[in-house]
């Protein structure tokens, strides 16, 4: 069995976000279990000449974009044992970030076009395409509608994984004859609620599709969460079905990361007091080792429940408590956890952007980690914060619903709530501090975040059963 992994970005080549970790883990952990992976992805600007050095020139190509001909260049690197394909073309990809352009509908389409004729040029012939997100939502439609008739695609399946609904790659009719290039009486299968729409294109010509949490796939199908998408999901949920991402372990690993003060693991966790105390040195918070510390790491974004957590942030602070917060986004949040940190300057320390090295420090360094999503596909925020031994609270939504459980009834690994309400979360922050000031019962709690088995062992297995079904063996 082979599996070609399509996806827009990949660790450790680019990332923006959770889909480059996925891209970077998966295949490493389907090759364990013997099973054929490989990944495809842009060639990127961003990309450093570190990696470009050890990165191999197979061909050069032409590929359609409707009427026209666009060069790709196929590279070729190892990592971790998976041999990742690396598509060029500095038009499209010669850009000083992964998205945000005016013309990121015919950058993905030429992509998606580009894995599919890339295919005669490599010594690697898939069973499966498995295709993320909208930018790569293309490759099942252009297979069905352009590439079925040829010996080389025919028997090739494809499955589809929504990794966040909200972004579906959404544009004008004028695409069909400018850049897709569709046959005649084809187009419909990309037409949907008015408009050109990628990700419902994946979702009709996928043999299988697939959410990253199984509350995330009954989720979309409530237009609450849907944004638009629940109708054709519920017709075509016979094919629809959730696998909870995992976090590579060795990637996130207390006991090797080299950017936190003091390795530790769940026999050594009161090692973890010098993480403590070397974030708040290195944040410019007052060193206390007995104050709790509550880490926020996310995009500052409002379905991230920063809303929430404005509303209540002043009631939280009458609290003896620390914050450390890293994130960008919306100017409202920027704005709102500079203006804190400057009234409150021994109690919050807020950093804007995105450090992956400070954001090791606070898993390692915080007590608490918050994140009360108004939605979630699935995260990894939550399981990593459990890997370094910091407790999450999070609302029970989507994958934060299949990986955190309320520690009240002594088997949990967090806090949890259900509501969408900063009352609510407010409660259970207020839960999580009473159970901090209980050392015996913090440390116990500390060691079972620890030994919680998130790794992609077990999702990595469900894919397998997914494809074997895929495939009818």
């Amino acid at each position: 069995m082979k599996i070609l992994y399509a996806a827009s970005e990949a660790y450790p080549f680019a990332m923006s976000g959770g889909l480059a970790d996925v891209a970077g883990a998966l295949p490493k952990a389907l090759r364990k279990r013997l099973v054929g992976c490989r990944v495809v992805m842009p060639l990127y600007e961003s990309i450093s000449d570190e990696l470009r050095a050890n990165m191999n020139f197979i061909t050069g190509i032409t590929v359609p974009v409707a009427w026209r001909r666009q060069y790709c260049g196929i590279f070729e690197a190892k990592v971790d044992g998976v041999v990742y394909y690396l598509l060029d073309n500095q038009y499209y990809f010669k850009r000083n970030s992964l998205y945000g352009f005016y013309d990121d509908a015919e950058r993905f389409a030429f992509f998606s076009r580009a894995v599919l004729e890339m295919l005669q040029y490599i010594d690697y012939k898939p069973d499966i395409i498995h295709c993320n997100d909208w930018q790569t939502a293309l490759i099942p439609v252009f297979l069905n509608t352009l590439y079925r008739e040829n010996e080389l695609h025919r028997n090739i399946r494809t499955v589809f994984t929504i990794h966040n609904i909200q972004y579906q790659g959404k544009y004008g009719y004028e695409l069909i004859d400018d850049v897709l290039g569709l046959p005649g009486g084809s187009s419909q299968v990309i037409d949907y609620d008015n408009c050109v729409n990628f990700m419902k294109g994946g979702i009709q010509e996928a043999d299988k599709i697939t959410t990253v949490s199984p509350t995330y796939s009954r989720e979309i199908l409530d237009p609450y969460y849907s944004h638009g998408l629940d109708g054709i999901l519920r017709d075509l949920q016979d094919k629809l079905s959730g696998i909870v991402n995992g976090i590579d372990t060795e990637v996130y690993n207390p006991a090797t990361d080299p950017n936190i003060f003091e390795n530790y693991d769940s026999q050594s966790i009161d090692k973890k007091t010098a993480n403590k105390i070397g974030l708040q040195k290195e944040m410019g918070l007052p060193q206390r080792e007995d104050v709790p510390v509550i880490g926020i790491v996310t995009r500052l974004v409002k379905h991230k429940g920063l809303d929430l957590v404005k509303h209540v942030f002043e009631d939280i602070l009458n609290a003896d408590v620390q914050f450390a917060i890293l994130g960008s986004g919306e100017w409202e949040f920027e704005t709102f956890f500079h203006e804190m940190s400057q009234k409150y300057p021994n109690k919050i320390a807020f950093k804007m952007g995105f450090i992956p090295a400070l954001a090791r420090k606070i898993y390692a360094g915080a007590d608490i980690f918050l994140m009360p999503s108004q939605s979630e596909p699935c995260g990894l925020a939550q399981m990593v914060a459990l890997r370094y031994g910091t407790i999450p609270i999070v609302r029970a939504t989507g994958g934060l619903a299949d990986t955190i459980s309320d520690s009240g009834d002594n088997m949990g690994n967090g806090f949890t709530f259900q509501s969408y309400n900063a009352h609510d979360m407010l409660e259970t922050v207020w839960r999580a501090l009473k159970g901090y000031s209980d050392k015996q019962g913090w440390a116990t709690l500390k060691k079972r975040a620890m030994e919680c088995d998130n790794s992609w062992g077990k999702s990595a297995g469900e894919y397998i059963k997914l494809y074997k079904q895929i495939l009818g063996k």
